[in-house]
């Protein structure tokens, strides 16, 4: 490039080695400054960054740099979600232990946060695959078993074949792991679960304390929580004692149930259909449901399949006798699994007892006229008038719920309950690269938690992968960490007796690593405890939290349920963990996702290169509206590029006399109400919702005013005061370059040091305005008038108008009206 253009290489390491010098985003603990807490989500170092992940940090970066010019006492802080299952992969294939491969990505990436200009406070990095810091994840562990919310038990799982290991229900997205994609499947085994399901109310109820979040992000962890009101009624099995329980919110029919309808997945199928009948067709169509997607089974495009069992359950306020069938469309995660249908009130019951020939009976009736169960095309789903349900005829459908409520309750064949969608956080992986969890077998004492002093349970480095993933010596799937060939770490002794024992081999799921972190920064170095109450009470809630919607319900609710608990125990102060959430769009590339396998990632450090960290930053915040997606495309790079060097020349070509006077026709613009005005809009932008692509837009206007004066050459004091008023402003976005033109002004303190400006609200009102002038509807003219002219003012001033004569023919018109400072119209 040649050099007119400004020197962004020196530039940039420049003020990079001097911010690292000076300490710039070094929290003081003792300062008396107002604190905020600056965190953007810390990244899993899988390999080197693309310009997709750069919006995240670039934004967290401007919002930490903005606040440090309005003189915050800033923490941002910076970290590595370092353990799971793609460095571990990634050893089968390679070789590489998943600590090495997980270190060197660390430095690759840390690099790249540098070359960006992103500052954080270093001194404070954790890294959650290393002993100082998941010993203490240990602990939190340790914290929830004590208090009973770590529990394990043998449950059907979620199993992807290609990983080797478990995924929560949340990590199952269309019948396939989030991770490779591969069809997922259902095994039990033993697991351990921490108890979220007792949180499940206070993490809605406490929601409204979150009024600074996305509403959908609220909404999300709203409809994931699921809570719902209705009765559990029992129905029992025919021929037997057994007990079904059913939730329904529409206990109003119950009079209509014509089938129950079991999850494939329920806990009492094996013993309802063993020995009965066509037993072998409904284990296979069992097994075919559950590989099909959970959003396919509940949607109502998709086509409804059943199997009867060959069984019937008693309907308990008629006792009428009911088949019993397995569908598709009813799932384990709502209510109990099991579903009372009611085929003439229900769409997917009515389409599937059309398909299978099942009755169908009408219990509430259409008020505007009487339905025919035989001629209904649809179900009736609305309010209406009780019929067929003896002794509730002719109530209002709406009041009888609460009235057979009351009745299976004094019958006790039901009861009024809460039920939730939300279950517990399945937290066992059958894998190497986690933290393992503190815990220890003994054949003689049981279940035993590592001592605290005992901790951390050391991960042990010496561990063969298996080419198969982890696969069994007979080629078939295991579902057992390789944990379990390292004889020196399984053998060990209980804690309590201390005679032979095992340790668990599985390891904890890398969401429990990011439930807390949050906490780590404020003491990273800590060794006795985890974080300092009095230290995190002060700090915590996070000010402003910015990362991805994609992590709305898993870290997200995680984090808030963590919280929650250390809060319960008195470890913390404070209920929630983030005050405020931004979460920002995706970058895509060719209308997708960037990612390697579709080969549409874009490298920042080419660009980089080529145009500079600033250039790269600029565009980055300009494509669009940071909370919505944008298509990446590098020819934008040019346009930033020539902005910021035209900034640059604002400086470098300073005018230095007069060359000619503007005449009367063509006036020197107003340039201190477009500074003012852009202060206005740049802080409004930077305190809001974060709209960094219009502040730039307004400050690229108001350089093109600074330029209308240095075509007159003109150099005061106006001109100088904008000129600094831009570098301000350009600093959060722009760092390096903003740096040298301050310099280059004559300042010896960093940008960041000065003060960020206030707008005078005199400033922006205009002296004059023109003003369009229309004659039945159509533009004749324009006046120019002064601020603040009264309408009768102004009406005067166009009625004296020879243009406006011209066209009226001097005839007074029929109607005069101005819009205020907008336009006039005239009627004639």
């Amino acid at each position: 490039m040649s050099e007119q253009f400004y020197p962004f290489k020196q530039i940039e390491a420049k003020w990079q080695k001097k911010w690292e010098k000076k300490g710039l985003f070094k929290m003081d603990p003792v300062s008396p400054k107002e604190k905020y807490y600056c965190l953007m989500m810390f990244p899993y170092p899988s390999s080197a960054l693309h310009v997709g992940h750069g919006r995240n940090y670039i934004i967290g970066d401007v919002v930490a740099r903005y606040k440090i010019m309005r003189k915050f006492n800033v923490l941002a802080p910076m970290g590595w979600d370092a353990f799971g299952l793609p460095a571990e992969n990634a050893a089968i294939k390679s070789g590489i232990h998943p600590k090495t491969s997980t270190l060197n990505n660390i430095k690759t990436m840390k690099k790249q946060l540098n070359a960006w200009g992103a500052g954080y406070d270093w001194g404070r990095e954790i890294t959650s695959c290393l002993p100082d810091y998941y010993k203490w994840t240990q602990w939190i562990f340790l914290q929830l078993y004590k208090k009973g919310l770590a529990y394990k038990k043998k449950a059907a799982v979620n199993w992807c074949p290609s990983c080797q290991t478990v995924l929560a229900n949340e990590q199952v997205v269309d019948g396939g792991c989030e991770r490779c994609s591969a069809e997922v499947e259902q095994r039990k085994l033993e697991q351990w679960f921490f108890k979220i399901t007792d949180y499940s109310q206070r993490l809605l109820d406490d929601l409204f304390l979150l009024k600074d979040w996305p509403e959908r992000v609220r909404l999300m962890q709203k409809n994931w929580i699921g809570r719902s009101e209705g009765v559990e009624i029992d129905f029992k099995i025919a021929d037997s004692d057994v007990v079904l329980p059913c939730f329904t919110t529409r206990v109003d029919t119950i009079y209509g149930a014509a089938y129950m309808v079991l999850a494939a997945e329920h806990p009492m199928v094996d013993d309802l259909i063993n020995g009965h009948g066509n037993e072998k067709d409904i284990r296979k169509f069992i097994n075919d449901v559950k590989k099909e997607s959970v959003i396919d089974r509940v949607s109502a495009t998709t086509e409804k399949k059943g199997i009867f069992t060959n069984r019937y359950v008693i309907n308990p306020v008629n006792n009428r006798k009911i088949p019993l069938w397995i569908a598709n469309y009813v799932l384990m995660e709502y209510g109990t699994g099991a579903v009372m249908a009611v085929p003439a009130h229900d769409e997917r019951d009515f389409d599937f007892a059309k398909k299978y020939g099942l009755s169908i009976e009408v219990v509430i009736d259409n008020p505007k006229g009487s339905l025919d169960a035989k001629t209904m095309k649809e179900a009736y789903i609305e309010e209406g008038v009780m019929v067929n349900s003896h002794p509730f005829n002719g109530i209002p459908s709406l009041d009888a719920i609460e009235k057979i409520a009351d009745y299976m309750e004094k019958e006790g064949i039901g009861r009024r309950k809460t039920h939730y969608k939300l279950r517990d956080w399945l937290i066992s992986r059958q894998r190497y690269w986690g933290a393992p969890i503190p815990i220890i077998y003994c054949d003689k004492c049981g279940i035993q938690p590592v001592d605290e002093k005992d901790l951390p349970v050391l991960l042990p480095e010496k561990i063969k992968f298996s080419a198969k993933g982890g696969s069994a010596s007979d080629g078939k799937p295991c579902t057992e960490s390789p944990l379990k060939h390292a004889k020196s770490f399984v053998n060990t002794k209980c804690p309590k007796c201390k005679g032979r024992a095992t340790r668990e081999i599985d390891t904890m799921d890398t969401f429990v690593d990011s439930s807390w972190y949050f906490l780590r920064y404020l003491s990273p170095k800590d060794k006795k405890k985890p974080f300092d109450k009095k230290v995190v009470d002060k700090w915590l809630p996070v000010d402003q939290y910015i990362g991805g919607v994609e992590h709305a319900i898993l870290h997200l609710m995680y984090s808030r349920f963590i919280v929650k608990v250390l809060y319960d125990m008195n470890h913390i102060g404070f209920k929630e963990p983030f005050a405020k959430l931004f979460t920002q769009g995706m970058i895509v590339k060719d209308g997708a996702k960037m990612s390697k396998s579709k080969g549409n990632t874009v490298s920042p450090d080419k660009l980089i290169n080529k145009y500079g960290a600033d250039t790269v930053r600029f565009y980055t915040l300009f494509i669009g509206p940071p909370e919505k997606d944008a298509e990446w495309n590098d020819r934008g790079m040019e346009g930033a590029w020539r902005f910021l060097n035209r900034v640059w020349r604002l400086v470098d070509r300073r005018p230095s006399s007069v060359s000619r006077i503007p005449s009367a026709k063509n006036k020197i613009p107003p340039l201190k109400r477009k500074t003012h005005f852009t202060i206005k809009k740049v802080t409004e932008d930077m305190e809001g919702a974060f709209h960094f692509n219009t502040a730039l837009s307004a400050i690229m206007e108001l350089v093109n005013e600074i330029y209308k004066f240095t075509e007159y050459g003109i150099r005061n004091t106006e001109y100088g005061k904008a000129v600094e008023i831009v570098i301000i402003l350009l600093a959060p976005f722009v760092p390096h370059i903003a740096e040298e033109m301050w310099e280059k002004t004559g300042n010896e303190r960093s940008v960041f040091e000065a003060e960020w400006p206030g707008y005078d609200k005199d400033a922006l009102v205009e002296d004059s305005i023109t003003m369009p002038v229309q004659i039945n509807g159509k533009v004749r003219t324009k006046i120019e008038i002064a601020s603040g002219t009264t309408d009768d003012e102004i009406k005067n001033i166009v009625l004296r108008n020879p243009v406006v004569n011209k066209w009226t023919q001097g005839k007074p018109p029929k109607k005069v009206i101005v819009v205020k400072g907008r336009l006039v119209n005239l009627v004639v």
